[in-house]
């Protein structure tokens, strides 16, 4: 079978290795000049998304299904260092470290570490109800919703918003917010069930992966040439012609590629786009602004958030469709590089303002976190816009009351043209990607459902 995967991000690639395994001729169209998706923008050698790992267990499966060693993961402790605008710093560990708990709760008030205690075993309790049908399965139909309806729906509180969940004092409640972010969400619109995200990080741990993730798409493309995969790099597809409930070919800015099978590892957006489905409005999810800086010395690995005075501001501007002036600062060092990273609107033509913004948001990490930079190159929502419709990075915004269901892996009317990747299910990071990418590429030719390595509750 001749197979085109459109798209080598992490689940363009995951599918095309697991095609050509199955024995497919497998083509994979990107508009990049390499692989990676959105870890592939800017600098060469660095990762413009993804900078850590989570759910160990799928990529010690995936290291496993392609016959690799098992990969080198060491866990951050803590998983990341939260810095207050008065100087307040938190540094909560995973339980995969030995008395994690009690050193996080000992950087807490009383009250405080109650609060914590009690919506991090919420956090739990959400997400083990929600993995086994909305994680580590095929995409749920009815009667997969009704179970989970069923036995779950009012326990995950579906009349009750992510904000007012969490409320824990002026502290910890935007610490619980930020973990909506993940999905693409607005965490002042965001549901209570997406409070499930934070288990992810605060249960399972952050990890990293030795090379990075980056390091992992460049072997994972490796793999893929050595088993035949052919890639047709800076190749942007236009169209998706079909005949009947099938695609026959797409048409690109290098011309005509057919096929017998498809699978489109794009954003949702544009595949229905390519397929002449425009559909209605959709609010998308929340786009990225980032800087890739060059530093001077070797300092470490290390994950840090810096909170603003008002977190809530930070997401008027953002409704707004404004780049926020003063914006929760992600920061993650790798020895002499860093990435620094903030909300921003999914605005492609807010661009323009790269360079001031780049200005502005170095001068606010330098006031809290002085760093010697060499050089530095700013990456805008235009950028992020070249692999996602409007940059929105996650795809439409996880809002309301079935808001967080992504679309499944076929796409109706259309029999051999499976979907995948961060915007469809089971939803965004390179996990899901991985998880996503491996499984619909699958279905598309009858083989069965691999979980890589989930669930895993710790």
């Amino acid at each position: 079978m001749n197979v085109v995967v459109i798209g080598a991000g992490f689940a363009g690639l995951a599918a095309a290795l697991r095609l050509s395994r199955a024995g497919a001729k497998v083509t994979v169209l990107d508009r990049l000049d390499r692989a990676g998706g959105k870890a592939a923008l800017g600098y060469e050698d660095f990762s413009s998304g993804p900078t850590v790992v989570t759910m160990p267990q799928v990529f010690r499966a995936l290291y496993d299904r392609l016959g690799w060693a098992p990969p080198a993961l060491d866990p951050a402790r803590p998983v990341t260092l939260y810095h207050a605008p008065d100087g307040r710093t938190f540094g909560p560990e995973a339980p995969v470290v030995p008395g994690a708990l009690d050193r996080t709760q000992a950087q807490l008030t009383a009250a405080e570490a109650r609060d914590y205690h009690r919506l991090l075993t919420l956090a739990r309790e959400l997400y083990e109800a929600a993995a086994s049908t909305f994680l580590f399965a095929p995409p749920p139909g009815l009667a997969g919703l009704a179970r989970y309806a069923a036995r779950h729906g009012r326990h995950a509180a579906p009349l009750t918003s992510l904000h007012r969940l969490v409320d824990s004092g002026p502290f910890l409640t935007p610490f619980w917010l930020r973990f909506a972010t993940y999905l693409g969400a607005d965490p002042y619109r965001a549901p209570a069930v997406l409070h499930n995200i934070s288990w992810v990080e605060l249960g399972g741990g952050v990890w990293h992966l030795d090379g990075g993730l980056l390091q992992l798409a460049a072997r994972m493309y490796v793999e893929a040439r050595a088993r035949g995969v052919e890639f047709e790099h800076a190749t942007e597809v236009r169209t998706l012609h079909t005949r009947g409930a099938q695609v026959v070919a797409a048409h690109t800015s290098r011309g005509v590629f057919t096929a017998d099978a498809w699978v489109s590892a794009a954003d949702h957006h544009l595949t229905a786009g390519w397929l002449g489905r425009r559909g209605g409005a959709t609010r998308l999810g929340v786009s990225g602004f980032a800087l890739q800086l060059r530093l001077t010395g070797d300092h470490g690995q290390g994950h840090h958030v810096f909170w603003p005075q008002d977190y809530r501001q930070e997401w008027h501007d953002i409704r707004r469709g404004q780049l926020p002036q003063k914006p929760t600062l992600y920061l993650h060092l790798d020895g002499q590089r860093a990435f620094l990273l903030v909300n921003a609107p999914p605005q492609p033509d807010l661009g323009a303002h790269s360079a001031l913004y780049a200005e502005l948001l170095l001068r606010q990490l330098q006031a809290r976190f002085p760093l010697p930079v060499q050089e530095l190159r700013a990456l805008s929502p235009a950028d992020y816009a070249r692999t996602a419709r409007g940059g929105a990075l996650y795809g439409r915004a996880p809002h309301g009351l079935l808001g967080s269901l992504r679309p499944g892996w076929r796409v109706p009317g259309i029999s051999n043209l499976a979907q995948a990747g961060g915007t469809v299910f089971p939803g965004g990071g390179v996990p899901l990607s991985v998880l996503s990418g491996w499984n619909a590429s699958g279905q598309l030719l009858g083989l069965p459902y691999d979980p890589l390595g989930g669930p895993d509750f710790g």
